[in-house]
């Protein structure tokens, strides 16, 4: 029968072995919890990604409406 010898007295790689043993997996799981932001509060970056979107928004509508008037003159 073996002598039991704590943890903390063992080798590095003894309680590197035992340690990882112990050590279990997640399957594919993040152990991390993530909080989201409120809404409610300000954020700079939410704002110039909504900027952003409006402004290409804009440029879109706009193209849109020039090759529209583009192409009926075009056509017509």
């Amino acid at each position: 029968m073996k002598n039991f010898v704590p943890i903390q007295k063992q080798s590095k790689k003894a309680r590197k072995k035992f340690y990882s043993q112990m050590r279990n997996t997640w399957n594919g799981l993040n152990p991390a919890t993530k909080v989201e932001n409120s809404k409610k509060k300000y954020n700079r970056k939410r704002d110039k990604k909504c900027a952003e979107f409006l402004a290409n928004k804009q440029m879109d509508s706009a193209f849109l409406c020039l090759c529209h008037i583009l192409t009926r003159g075009k056509l017509s």
